[in-house]
């Protein structure tokens, strides 16, 4: 069962890690950051656009750019599935879920935080290899970074020329 179900894991991190979803720049964007591995040489640069409606700011879209291992293109586009359409707190707690499954040295968390993590959780394996953690966790700084410079701009301002 647990070989069947890390094969699994390695399907979903090779898929996302081909189709790449959110990559490319975005024009209109309110924080942006890049970020390098020294480690390991994988770079992105990620973009994020907010919509500040009624309460709570939410993720309106997310691009990036980057290059890498699949661990890491992965987990950007994996990122980009989860955070699109989210408000702040809830990208807060997926990005600290994350981060929670990275350092938990290969073991599962609890069902309800797996399951809010959906294909993310195929990163418990990569958490048994501390050199890799770091290519999972890049887009997740990448993130983090670009929110809080969002998060004190004026919306929307930034545009690529």
């Amino acid at each position: 069962m647990a070989d069947a179900m890390e094969q699994l894991y390695q399907q979903v991190i090779l898929d996302h890690s081909r189709e790449q979803h959110g990559a490319g720049e975005i024009a209109l964007f309110d924080g942006e950051s890049f970020q390098v591995n020294p480690t390991c040489g994988d770079q992105v640069t990620l973009r994020v656009r907010m919509e500040h409606g009624d309460g709570a700011p939410t993720v309106a879209e997310v691009g990036w750019v980057g290059q890498g291992c699949s661990i890491s293109q992965a987990s950007l586009s994996i990122l980009n599935d989860l955070v699109t359409g989210q408000d702040i707190t809830t990208v807060d707690r997926l990005n600290e879920t994350f981060r929670e499954l990275m350092h938990n040295r290969g073991k599962e968390l609890d069902a309800e935080k797996q399951d809010s993590l959906e294909d993310a959780a195929a990163f418990v394996g990569v958490a048994r290899y501390p050199a890799r953690i770091k290519c999972a966790l890049l887009g997740w700084m990448a993130l983090r970074d670009a929110l809080a410079h969002a998060l004190t701009a004026e919306p929307s301002q930034k545009e690529d020329s």
